[in-house]
């Protein structure tokens, strides 16, 4: 079983990755490697823990997110830029 100080290191390296222009889950899946965690369950709490900062960043730029939904049937000009610029992004 994960002990909770290797869980804290990990939450602590997703959060301080996720908003640097960096692999967040290859950090993730080197900080587990180096703490040696090979467990059934230690790629479970990964995925959740990346869950939970997608969650993060959609919450705080809910209204970016709202704005491009609503692009996405032509209500939001700005938002259909933004939405746009994200799809051309993942090209």
């Amino acid at each position: 079983m994960i002990e909770l100080w290797q869980a804290a290191v990990l939450g602590i390296v997703e959060g301080l990755t996720e908003y640097l222009p960096i692999s967040s889950t290859g950090h993730l899946i080197l900080v587990s490697s180096w703490l040696g965690l090979s467990q059934e369950g230690v790629k479970t709490f990964e995925v959740v823990i990346q869950a939970g900062a997608v969650a993060a960043v959609l919450g705080l730029y809910r209204a970016r997110v709202a704005s491009m939904a609503r692009g996405l049937w032509g209500g939001d000009a700005q938002g259909r830029a933004l939405l746009g610029n994200l799809l051309i992004s993942f090209l």
